[in-house]
C-alpha cells in the first residue's frame, strides 16, 4: 500500500509517518509547504494531483484539514484522510467538508458533535496519541546531569499564547471591549463548561470580524463560522494567555516554578524561565525529571485531551492538568494523573503531591503504563485503518 502524506511541519508528524511505516505502508511525502508558508490553494491541489496522477495511491493524508486536497481528492477520485490536533481549525468550515472521499478523523469529541452533522458518513472521532516509543528512549538515556539541568518542583512547556492572541490586536468599541472582557473574567471562573460561544451578541461577532482584515474569510465558508470563530480563535486564544499568565503567578508565589517557552515571559519575575526546548529531544526529559509538570488546555479544546497530556503520560512524568470532560474515557483521576477544576485545588495539589514523592511516583507510573499500553501512534492508527476499510 502507498499513500501520499501531505506535511506542514507539525511536531506530530515524525511520529504519524512511523506509524504507517510499521504497517508496511509505504509512505511519500509532500513537503513544500514546510519551507514556504504562502502556499496558495492551487499550488497545493496542483503538487497532490500531480502524486495521484503518477501512482496508484490508497489515500492522501494530512494533519488537519486541507481543502484543497479534498477537493482535489474529490474530484480525482482517491480518499483523502485527515486527523486534527489543533482547536479551532477554521478550513473545516469549508464546504469542502461535504466531499464524498472525505475521511475526517476529529480529536476532541466536542469538535466532532460540531461538525460530524455536515457529513456523518465521512467524519469520524478519534482521539490524539502518544509516541511511546521515542520517548522510551530519550528517558532511558538521560544522564544524572540531565535530571539536574531539567529538573523542578513544578514545570510547564509550552506558550504564554501572548504572541498568538489577535484579540489584543483589535480596535474595538469600549462597550465591545467591555462586555467581551467581562464574559471573559466569568469563564476564567469556570472549568468543563463552555460560555464564550453562545454569549456573544451578533454586532460582537461583526465587530471581531471587521477589526481584523486577515479574520479568517474561505473562498466557501458555510454558516455559523464568524461566531465559532470569534469565540475560538480571538477570545479562546486571549482567554489562554490570561489564564496561564495568572496560574503561573499565582503557583510562583508559593512553589518553585520552571518555565519551558518561546514567549515573552517578562510578566513572570518569580517564575524560572528557561526559554524553549526540542519538543523531541529536551521536552521529554523535562517531563520525566520535573516533579510536578502542569497542563493548561486552552479553552477552544473543549472536551479532548491535548497533545501535551499524551506527552507527559508518555515520558513517565508526573502530570497535573486542568479537568477535561474526555479524560475520565482513557484514564483514572487520582490514579493514572491527576486534574484540577479551580485554582484553589490546583494549588492544594501542587502542595500536596510536592510532599507526598511515594504517592505521585506511582502514580506516575500508573500514567505511563497505561499510555503504552493502549495509546500508542501504531493503536490509534490500527483504529483509523480499520474504519477505512470498513
Amino acid at each position: 500500500m502507498e499513500i501520499l502524506f501531505y506535511r506542514y511541519n507539525s511536531i506530530c508528524e515524525p511520529a504519524v509517518i512511523s506509524a504507517f511505516q510499521s504497517f508496511g505502508i509505504t509512505v511519500h511525502t509532500e513537503e513544500m509547504e514546510m519551507h514556504d508558508k504562502q502556499i496558495t490553494p492551487k499550488r497545493c491541489a496542483e503538487a497532490v494531483s500531480r502524486w495521484i496522477l503518477k501512482r496508484p495511491l490508497a489515500f492522501v493524508f494530512s494533519i488537519n484539514f486541507f481543502p484543497a486536497i479534498s477537493y482535489t481528492c474529490e474530484r480525482l477520485k482517491v480518499p483523502y484522510v485527515c486527523w486534527t490536533v489543533d482547536s479551532p481549525v477554521p478550513e473545516l468550515f469549508s464546504n469542502a467538508l461535504r466531499n464524498t472521499y472525505n475521511r475526517i478523523f476529529l480529536f476532541d469529541r466536542a469538535q466532532y458533535d460540531f461538525f460530524s452533522p455536515v457529513n456523518p458518513p465521512c467524519i469520524h472521532y478519534l482521539p490524539l496519541a502518544a509516541d511511546v516509543k521515542h520517548f522510551e528512549n530519550v528517558v532511558l538515556s538521560m544522564t544524572d546531569e540531565d535530571y539536574t539541568a531539567y529538573g523542578a518542583g513544578v514545570s510547564f512547556v509550552g506558550s504564554l499564547y501572548t504572541e498568538k492572541c489577535r484579540y489584543d490586536s483589535l480596535t474595538l468599541s469600549d462597550r465591545t471591549r467591555g462586555y467581551v472582557d467581562g464574559l471573559m473574567e466569568a469563564q476564567l471562573q469556570v472549568f468543563g463548561c463552555n460560555l464564550i460561544p453562545e454569549a456573544l451578541t451578533e454586532s460582537v461577532i461583526s465587530e471581531i470580524a471587521n477589526a481584523d482584515p486577515d479574520f479568517y474569510h474561505g473562498e466557501d465558508l458555510r454558516d455559523g463560522a464568524m461566531r465559532y470563530l470569534a469565540a475560538h480563535q480571538y477570545i479562546g486564544m486571549k482567554l489562554a494567555a490570561l489564564e496561564r499568565e495568572r496560574i503561573l503567578k499565582r503557583l510562583s508565589d508559593h512553589f518553585p516554578v520552571a518555565l519551558y517557552t518561546r514567549s515573552d515571559a517578562s510578566s513572570l519575575p518569580r517564575v524560572d524561565c528557561r526559554g524553549g526546548v526540542s519538543t523531541l529531544t529536551e521536552m521529554p526529559k523535562v517531563f520525566q525529571a520535573s516533579r510536578i509538570n502542569l497542563n493548561m488546555t486552552i479553552r477552544p479544546i473543549e472536551t479532548g485531551l491535548s497533545q501535551r497530556i499524551w506527552d507527559v503520560l508518555a515520558c513517565g512524568g508526573f502530570l497535573l492538568t486542568n479537568y477535561q470532560a474526555e479524560i475520565p474515557d482513557y484514564f483514572v483521576v487520582g490514579k493514572d494523573l491527576e486534574t484540577y477544576e479551580s485554582m484553589e485545588e490546583l494549588e492544594e495539589k501542587v502542595q500536596y503531591y510536592l510532599t507526598h514523592e511515594e504517592e505521585r511516583i506511582e502514580i506516575a507510573i500508573s500514567g505511563y503504563e497505561k499510555t503504552a499500553a493502549s495509546h500508542t501512534y501504531e493503536m490509534r492508527l490500527a483504529q483509523m485503518i480499520k474504519i477505512l476499510s470498513e
